[in-house]
């Protein structure tokens, strides 16, 4: 017996050390303790928000668009296409794929970040096209979010050049490997109105939401993985040039949505994890990974949205630690309601614009 369980405590070890992920993790330094926070912290907004629920079971409302016409826009988990500004959710096609980040271009369009297939376009049932699905050519295999400049430019993040969630289970999984992996192949990229692709910034752990200034001067860029947001100057003297605009942020920022009167929203996917205590140590995160999804770090289901200015002023803070939508995603005013999306979760959030406590 005794010889047994040597036996088998030597196949554990083994198994801890040497089994083979797919994750090679790469030693970080994250910085300790929040950043930036907002002075009026709400946590009664996102808490009373109407839950509204996708028809048919649907799970996983993670953007929204609006319409040249004012008609908005959200996608599901199984590329469902719903116009939601009526009250209720109106299923109007199955575009497949994994629809993420929406927008609407200057032409009318509905233009989808869909991280199966590429950067796509919409103009109604039945003509959905892919505009870029590869860059460079490699393949596109994680297109997360857009924003379109006023020329039709189409600004887009591709999370990650290592792990392709189509096959890795979904966006969920892949973006925690990502961001536990800490490998640096998130770019942003640009598709041209002539129909050119070209890179624009590399070297991101994790690239997710992107927008653009209001005079389109500069793109802010979100990295999950660092917790921060970059802004890279597009015209000018500094032109190229790409510097950090807030960092060490209190969670992993996911979409950036431009409210279109120079400031912006921006969602936090989860509060950072006790597990970043570990990002020193390569070898111990591998060992962790090999025990299996139990003890994997996951997103913490505690909304969380922000609203700040193009100097990086944080206005609105809002909160709730009971996470009632899952993983937050985005979140913007449209007309005279305010939205909360999410990643999984059957319902989005909706309130009355009104309901927000007052800009400082």
């Amino acid at each position: 017996m005794k010889k047994l369980l040597l036996v088998l405590l030597a196949a554990g070890l083994g198994y801890l050390i040497f089994w083979p992920v797919p994750v090679t993790p790469v030693a970080y330094e994250p910085a300790q303790g929040p950043g930036p926070q907002g002075d009026h912290q709400d946590i009664t907004v996102l808490a009373e928000m109407e839950a509204i629920l996708l028809p048919d079971g649907a799970i996983g409302p993670e953007d929204l668009a609006v319409m040249p016409d004012g008609a908005v826009y959200t996608t599901d988990m199984a590329g469902g296409l719903y116009r939601i500004d009526g009250a209720v959710p109106e299923k109007i096609e199955d575009l497949g794929g994994r629809p993420l980040g929406l927008k609407a271009g200057p032409d009318g369009a509905l233009y989808i970040a869909d991280s199966y297939r590429g950067l796509m376009r919409w103009t109604g049932p039945g003509t959905l096209e892919t505009l870029v699905d590869e860059v460079d050519g490699a393949p596109l295999i994680y297109a997360n979010q857009l924003d379109i400049g006023r020329d039709g430019t189409v600004y887009f993040s591709n999370s990650s050049d290592r792990f392709d969630p189509e096959t890795m289970g979904g966006t969920k999984p892949t973006s925690v490997l990502t961001v536990w992996e800490q490998s640096d192949s998130g770019y942003v990229a640009r598709r041209n109105p002539d129909g050119t692709v070209e890179k624009i910034a590399t070297g991101f752990v994790y690239t997710n939401g992107v927008a653009l200034s209001e005079d389109e001067d500069f793109l802010l860029i979100n990295e999950t993985g660092r917790a921060q947001v970059h802004r890279l100057w597009l015209t000018g003297d500094k032109a190229g040039e790409r510097e950090l605009f807030l960092s060490n942020l209190p969670g992993y920022p996911d979409n950036l949505e431009a409210q279109g009167d120079g400031t912006y929203w921006l969602a936090f996917a989860s509060p950072r994890v006790p597990a970043e205590i570990l990002m020193p140590y390569p070898f111990l995160r591998k060992v962790l990974w090999r025990l299996g999804p139990l003890v994997r770090p996951a997103p913490i289901h505690q909304g969380r949205v922000i609203q700040f200015d193009e100097n990086g002023t944080i206005l609105r803070d809002l909160q709730d630690p009971e996470g009632r939508f899952g993983v937050t995603t985005s979140a913007r005013v449209v007309g005279d309601a305010f939205f909360l999306m999410s990643l999984d979760g059957p319902s989005f959030g909706r309130t009355a614009a009104e309901n927000l406590p007052p800009v400082p």
